[in-house]
C-alpha cells in the first residue's frame, strides 16, 4: 500500500507540474484564438502546448511521492532487485505516457467543443480512485478504471512492478496501451489542428 500510495502522489504531481496546466492552457488558448502565436513558431507545436505552462510548486507532490516511496523500498529492503527497479521505471514511463496521451486527447476536444473543463475535472475525479488498488473494486469499474480511464495502468501497475506482483502479459498491455495511445492523440492532434480558425479568421 505504501508504493502504490508513493506512485499515486508521484504521478498525481507530474501531472500537476506541468501535464495539466499546460492542458488547460491550451484549451484557453483555443478558445481565446491566441493558439496562433503557439503555431507560427518553428518548433513542433503539441511539444510547445505540452510544456507551455509549468507549476512549480506542484513539484512538492514529486519529492513527496519520492519520499513515500523511499519509506516502502525501506521497508521491502533486499526484497527489491534491480529487474523489478527497471520495470518499475518503464511501467511509470508507460503511466507517464498514457495519462499525457489522455489528458491531450482530452484537451484537443477543445477544437470541437467551447467548454470541455468539466470532462478534465471528472478525469481527476477518477484519477483520485488511483489511490486504492483497482483489484478491490467491482469488476465493471475495474473494467472501466483500466480500459475507459486508464487509471490502473498510470498508478496501479507500477506499484506492482515495483514490489514483483507484475506478469509479463500487463507490462506488454501497459506499453501496447501507452504507444497505442501516444498515435491516438498526434491523429487527433492534427486532425482538431485542421479545424481551427484562429483569431485571425
Amino acid at each position: 500500500m505504501a508504493v502504490l500510495v508513493g506512485v499515486y502522489i508521484l504521478v498525481g504531481g507530474i501531472i500537476g507540474v506541468v501535464i495539466q496546466p499546460s492542458m488547460e492552457e491550451f484549451i484557453e488558448s483555443v478558445r481565446e484564438g491566441t493558439l496562433d502565436f503557439t503555431l507560427t513558431k518553428p518548433e513542433e507545436a503539441q511539444l510547445l502546448v505540452s510544456i507551455q505552462d509549468v507549476d512549480i510548486w506542484e513539484g512538492l507532490n514529486i519529492l513527496l511521492g519520492l519520499g513515500v516511496l523511499g519509506v516502502a523500498l525501506g521497508r521491502l529492503g533486499e526484497n527489491v532487485g534491480w529487474a523489478q527497479a527497471a520495470a518499475f521505471g518503464v511501467m511509470l514511463l508507460a503511466g507517464a505516457a498514457i495519462v499525457y496521451a489522455f489528458w491531450l486527447i482530452l484537451a484537443t476536444l477543445s477544437f470541437w467543443f467551447l467548454r470541455i473543463e468539466n470532462i478534465l475535472v471528472i478525469f481527476q475525479s477518477v484519477y483520485e480512485a488511483g489511490r486504492w488498488p483497482v483489484t478491490i473494486y467491482p469488476g465493471w469499474l475495474r473494467f472501466g478504471l483500466t480500459l475507459i480511464v486508464p487509471v490502473a495502468f498510470a498508478v496501479t501497475v507500477p506499484a506492482e512492478a515495483l514490489t514483483g506482483r507484475l506478469d509479463w502479459p500487463t507490462a506488454l498491455a501497459a506499453i501496447g496501451l501507452a504507444a497505442l495511445l501516444l498515435v491516438v492523440s498526434r491523429v487527433v492532434w492534427r486532425v482538431g489542428l485542421r479545424r481551427y480558425s484562429g483569431a485571425s479568421a
